[in-house]
């Protein structure tokens, strides 16, 4: 029998939850998963991708789906560092030129921005009426369907995100609704309410990189913040 090359283990921190967990860095027949996965230039594929990864290498016991958007996001970009080297090398285009330049992230510099918002998730809508907001998972993703138009993915979103309406004594938990009633609930909210939920979740902790280079082709200086998984694909 061929021998089979030992995989070195790290440690991690789940951002939400504080909790210390084992992961190994992926190998040929994972990353070969995910580089058809980004050849398919398919979001859904991409994200499918990236969680069947996850699940394969953390070694810890842990619900991958229950995670929120950014722990997976903040996962997965410190397992790929320590997959393919210790910087995620990326190509993105010049704001001035549109030239594009390959650039090494330092994973030590990229962060979970607005973590601290965490437990800031109750929101009063009325004197009697209030609800809490939940930070949405990889499994909360909205379908295409729910994606129609731009209008369509706010409404739904914010509808995704609620996850206890308070009425005077009553609680009421979405778990136990439909989603039919979730989304004319959302839908009876004055814009003023609505926006009171649509800020908080504008405050979403999420993967964040403050992104620096000088352009090779023109020289000019560009600035911009890497904010999600997606950006990190570039």
């Amino acid at each position: 029998m061929l021998p089979i090359i030992a995989t070195p283990k790290y440690d991690m921190i789940v951002p939400s939850t504080g909790e210390s967990i084992t992961y190994r860095p992926y190998v040929v027949k994972e990353e070969k998963v995910l580089l058809i996965a980004l050849e398919s230039q398919d979001e859904s594929q991409i994200e499918n991708a990236v969680m069947n990864i996850i699940k394969a290498c953390v070694e810890s016991k842990i619900n991958v789906d229950d995670l929120t958007t950014f722990d997976v996001e903040f996962m997965f970009v410190t397992l790929r560092a320590k997959s393919v080297g210790e910087g995620v090398k990326i190509n993105p285009p010049c704001e001035h030129c549109e030239e594009r330049n390959e650039i090494s992230i330092d994973i030590e510099k990229i962060k979970v921005a607005n973590l601290e918002n965490i437990t800031d998730n109750h929101v009063k809508l009325t004197d009697d009426i209030s609800v809490d907001i939940k930070w949405s998972t990889m499994k909360d993703r909205l379908s295409e369907a729910e994606r129609e138009t731009e209008t369509d993915t706010i409404i739904n979103l914010v509808a995704r995100s609620i996850d206890t309406i308070y009425s005077g004594e009553e609680i009421h938990s979405t778990k136990d609704a439909t989603k039919q009633e979730v989304g004319i609930f959302t839908e009876s909210l004055s814009t003023d309410q609505f926006g009171k939920i649509a800020e908080v979740l504008g405050n979403t902790p999420h993967l964040s990189y403050n992104l620096e280079f000088d352009c090779e082709k023109c020289n000019e200086h560009n600035e911009r913040e890497l904010k999600g998984l997606f950006d990190f694909f570039q």
